[in-house]
């Protein structure tokens, strides 16, 4: 047996033997936004449901799916902005005011707290700023920026001029940006000087030019100043987001919200590569948008006063759905935090929560393990009693582990929600609900409300025996979830057909799918 098959027996014998048992506390089951009859639910009424109440349509859907395997759309026939659901329609309910993000940068003294209507302005400035440069719907853009406020509204402007956007995490290297600007064709890269990490800073301009030497495709480039840092600014190519944006109308009548089909493409999200050639993951408009503010509802059971924070970094597919759009959806104040846990001591991310009164957390297991490596000390020195919900996301959390988290950070007190899913889901699948599961120390529990999960075996028997089979979701892929995504053989703009990859067995839930026409071919393989 393998070094790896061996560890992760050991990993399911370790679960498999877990007895500890936690019932949700009844306050909080009684005011919960799930409630136990949630599972009763036809799922096709289910996901129809939140289509029609989640979002709101410039255009209402005809049909909740067309299904022709191996094709499949959502929300057939409808038309909506994402951008326009995230930010506009707060603003015109009267939320202008409320906080959408508590903004936290790496150096102690560095914050900023950004209003729904602050928000609109800085994305309609921006999005004006990108139109001067000539971009229109269609054009397909380049992200690489730290976790800086910019950084969302890169990506919110992006969606309401209806360009699609590819994050680059940045702490990749320069070869990893320029392969995936050339696998998606940007024409334009937003970037900024530096970053800030742990108290050093990260050179993104000077990788970003090293990236746009092999990166054909890319004419123009838009640099924030974040540090002040000396970095070269090529003629012709390379554009300043301050002076850019100088001048240019907030008024959102300058800049309507683009009008969007159910299945236009709104970002592109490429896996890490750890096991393979990086793989382009396609997320299209209505389905995504729909799944990550239909999970992050009633998974995180967020409530109008709400502070949430999902401590991930907006590069990776967490922070695009569970940071960006289905909070902002929600309407629901977020916290980003620019640097790492440790900086400028261990308990940084704990002060953090007493400051602005955190009630949700969202973390990775690998987080949760270093804070248990430095001691409970530096939660210790905190006030931690606004905390009513964690998370956990990224990978297995083994029982020690969720037992510190919950202990320790959450005061045993609180429900911890273990979500399993992938960048090639968009959302999360398989997950506790706060309200009405009893959790279990190591496990993700069962599948959302609408999700048919299984295990396959090689022969595509379904329910094969636990550490045997490949995960799957049931009905041969169509009752997964309503998040339309694609992985990309030969990426295309998806104007035209484009299939799910129902086929067993096999790596990821079948909602991913592979786009099968249209203008653009990339170099990855699903």
């Amino acid at each position: 047996m393998s070094e790896a098959a061996t560890t992760t027996g050991h990993a399911i014998e370790t679960i498999l033997l877990e007895e500890r048992k936690y019932p949700p506390p009844e306050k909080f089951a009684a005011q919960a936004n799930a409630k136990a009859d949630i599972y009763d639910r036809d799922w096709q009424e289910f996901w129809e449901t939140e289509g029609r109440e989640r979002v709101t349509w410039l255009k209402e859907f005809d049909e909740l799916l067309e299904w022709e395997q191996p094709y499949a759309k959502w929300y057939v026939g409808g038309k909506l902005n994402v951008t326009y659901n995230c930010v506009d329609r707060h603003v015109e309910a009267g939320l202008g005011d409320k906080v959408a993000y508590y903004w936290e940068g790496e150096p102690e003294d560095d914050r900023r707290t950004i209003t729904f209507a602050d928000l609109q302005a800085e994305v309609v400035r921006f999005t004006n700023a990108l139109k001067s440069l000539g971009l229109k719907k269609g054009t397909p853009v380049g992200i690489y920026m730290g976790m800086v406020p910019e950084l969302p509204v890169a990506m919110l402007a992006c969606a309401r001029l209806g360009a699609p956007h590819t994050v680059v995490f940045g702490g990749f290297s320069a070869d990893s940006l320029s392969g995936r600007l050339n696998d998606m064709e940007c024409e334009l890269l937003i970037t900024q000087d530096e970053g800030l990490r742990n108290g050093a800073t990260v050179p993104l301009k000077v990788n970003a030019d090293e990236a746009l030497a092999d990166s054909p495709t890319v004419k123009q480039a838009v640099v924030l100043r974040r540090t002040g840092g000396e970095v070269e600014m090529k003629e012709g190519r390379d554009r300043s987001w301050h002076e850019l944006v100088e001048g240019q109308s907030d008024d959102p009548s300058s800049c309507p919200c683009e009008e969007m089909d159910a299945e236009d493409l709104l970002y592109l999200l490429y896996t890490s590569g750890t096991t393979a050639k990086p793989k382009g993951i396609v997320h299209t408009t209505a389905g995504y948008l729909v799944g990550v503010a239909a999970t992050h509802h009633y998974i995180f059971d967020v409530k109008p006063d709400s502070v949430y924070w999902c401590a991930a970094d907006i590069g990776w597919v967490t922070g695009h759905s569970y940071i960006v759009y289905g909070p902002l959806c929600n309407g629901t104040t977020g916290i980003i935090y620019e640097g790492v846990p440790n900086y400028p001591d261990k308990d940084r991310w704990w002060s953090i929560v007493e400051r602005y009164q955190v009630d949700i957390l969202y973390t990775a297991p690998t987080a949760i393990r270093t804070h248990m490596k430095w001691g409970p000390e530096h939660a210790q020195k905190h006030d931690l009693s606004s905390l009513r919900l964690l998370g956990t996301v990224g990978e297995p959390i083994n029982p020690e582990a969720w037992m510190w988290y919950r202990e320790v950070v959450g005061g045993d007190r609180v429900p911890v929600v273990d979500t399993w899913w992938q960048t090639e889901t968009g959302m999360i699948l398989i997950t506790p609900l706060p309200g009405v599961t009893t959790t279990k120390p190591g496990s993700a529990t069962k599948p959302f409300p609408g999700v048919d999960a299984a295990v396959y075996d090689e022969q595509e028997t379904r329910s094969a025996p636990v550490g045997a089979g490949t995960s799957c979701c049931g009905d041969r892929g169509r009752r997964c979830c309503a998040g339309s995504t694609r992985t990309t053989g030969a990426i295309a703009r998806p104007t035209g057909r484009s299939t799910r990859t129902p086929t067993l067995p096999v790596t990821a839930p079948a909602s991913t799918r592979t786009a099968t026409s249209g203008s653009w071919a990339g170099s990855t393989t699903s």
